[in-house]
């Protein structure tokens, strides 16, 4: 008789892989290159607003030049700023990823997390233009992750009910449209919950999360839950039918 494997101990590989790769570039930031090397690899990856300024685009004022004022809009995602912060965005990433993975597969889930960072640098660009301090982080794109989860995971048959289904068809349920989501009283509170935080944090910093004294960018993580949020029709392959 087949035994039923548990949803916490199955995690996709694409998730699985992701958060090794996270790890690993957090270990050789940490315990192999110089500060250095580490000090010029935040300026060819990490998000700095001052990149954008039209006083600079395509000047090469910075490392990587046009290419990287592309691909930083994502990179800056596998960067963190201490092991808490990475540990604490990996909990995340493997309890909303999961969902996420298990619906879209490996390729969709892959271009939803470049799209949601994106998302989120791209409004932390228009709050904080012109500034020189680099981003880090993937809180971002793990926030599109929380908005698409919300998409379908609450529903009835769906893998986060009170009575759900451990099976794979709970991942396959068909999404509601937006404004029958946002009617749903258990989605308003977690939205409200979830705003509330990120705008707490946003006032007390990082302190009370890791101790460190940088600032959250809690804008980035807005931005990256909208672009999520309106983003999933585009990448859910579960076709919408009568319900």
């Amino acid at each position: 008789m087949r035994q039923p494997s548990e949803p916490i101990f199955n995690v996709p590989a694409v998730v699985s892989a992701t958060l090794a790769i996270l790890f690993a570039i957090h270990a050789l930031r940490e315990w192999v290159i110089t500060p250095e090397f580490d000090n010029e690899l935040l300026w060819l990856f990490a998000f700095v607003p001052s990149r954008y300024e039209s006083s600079m685009v395509g000047l090469g004022a910075y490392p990587g030049g046009v290419a990287a004022d592309v691909w930083t809009f994502i990179t800056y995602a596998f960067l963190h700023g201490s092991w808490m912060h990475l540990g604490l965005n990996a909990v995340w990433l493997l309890a909303f990823g999961t969902p996420v993975a298990r619906r879209f597969g490996g390729a969709r889930f892959l271009a939803f997390f470049a799209v949601t960072a994106a998302g989120g640098a791209l409004a932390h660009l228009i709050v904080y233009s012109g500034e020189r301090v680099p981003m880090i982080g993937a809180s971002a794109a793990i926030s599109g992750f929380m908005a698409a989860a919300m998409r379908f995971a609450f529903q009835r048959g769906g893998p986060l009910r009170f009575i759900g289904r451990a099976d794979d068809q709970a991942y396959r349920v068909p999404a509601l449209p937006l404004a029958a989501v946002l009617r749903d009283p258990r989605v308003i509170i977690f939205l409200a919950v979830w705003f509330a935080l990120n705008l707490l944090f946003g006032l007390l910093g990082s302190a009370a999360l890791d101790g460190s004294d940088q600032p959250i960018a809690w804008q980035a993580h807005i931005g990256g839950f909208l672009a999520g949020l309106l983003a999933f029709p585009l990448f859910d392959p579960v076709s919408a039918r009568a319900r």
